[in-house]
């Protein structure tokens, strides 16, 4: 019997394993794992890139390598830039699987082992309990005021750049309520005509980002100093760095550039 190809998504601490193939980078393929599967490591199986059936494992020392290899380890946000937009996508949910795997091993109310019974399901054998990955909600919103948006730098940003105020959801509470709640603890403004704009998972490690545009109704802006170094309405024609198109807050942004929300 012919062995199936596979798309095999190989971890260590946050990096993917890539492989250079004319002068591009993809997941690495083929009938067996690219590299040793380490003992206790669980091979799982998350689904289909294209043709291929996708396998996630994780590596507990990462394969050496640079851009001058044939192959390397990229951190999964850097993998961004160089992989195939259906092959980041998938290597997200690929980081997301292997963590719920590491932190599902034993269940929280007797501690025994727990066993794994579907691709996204593991059972405690002594109460029954049942755990599935979790995912955690987030929302962000593009603030517009006149010909302007607003614009904040939060300290756990990597970078310089300035995004869009974010925060997560809180228990009790619904989509909508969390956005008015983060706007104003983080800047002190009222918002209205609040509309939603779309979504996207994000692997980093386990969430899923909730847009939204609103309208700025009152109120000056206080930065809730914990939460953010700076913040100011921005016009198109004096726009400070802005994220990367990786995320959802770049394409709130593009959007408004286009005149589309």
């Amino acid at each position: 019997m012919e062995k199936e190809i596979c798309a095999w998504f190989v971890f260590n601490s946050g990096q993917v394993l890539i492989e250079k193939k004319e002068d591009c980078y993809h997941i690495p393929t083929g009938t067996e794992p690219p590299v040793y599967v380490p003992v206790g490591s669980t091979i799982h199986t998350i689904g289909r890139l294209g043709t291929l059936t996708a396998k996630t494992y994780a590596i507990h020392v990462p394969v050496s390598g640079d851009e001058e290899s044939p192959r390397m380890m990229k951190d999964l946000r850097a993998s961004f830039d160089v992989l195939p937009r259906e092959e980041y996508d998938m290597a997200g949910k690929a980081s997301q699987i292997l963590n719920w795997d590491k932190n599902s091993r034993y269940c929280p109310m007797c501690g025994v082992p727990t066993v794994q019974v579907s691709p996204i399901a593991k059972r405690c054998p002594e109460c029954r309990q049942e755990f599935y990955p979790r995912i955690s909600p987030a929302v962000i919103v593009l603030i517009k005021k006149e010909d302007s948006i607003l614009l904040v730098h939060a300290r756990n940003f990597r970078g310089t750049f300035k995004g869009l105020v974010a925060g997560f959801l809180e228990p009790g509470e619904t989509l909508e309520e969390c956005v008015h709640r983060e706007v104003m603890e983080e800047t002190g403004l009222r918002i209205r005509n609040l509309k939603y704009f779309g979504s996207q998972p994000w692997p980093y490690p386990s969430g899923i980002m909730v847009g939204y545009t609103a309208e700025y109704e009152s109120g000056s802006i206080k930065l809730q100093d914990e939460e953010l170094s700076a913040g100011a309405f921005y016009t198109r024609d004096n726009l400070p760095e802005i994220p990367k198109k990786l995320s959802i807050a770049r394409r709130l942004i593009d959007a408004w550039l286009e005149g589309e929300v």
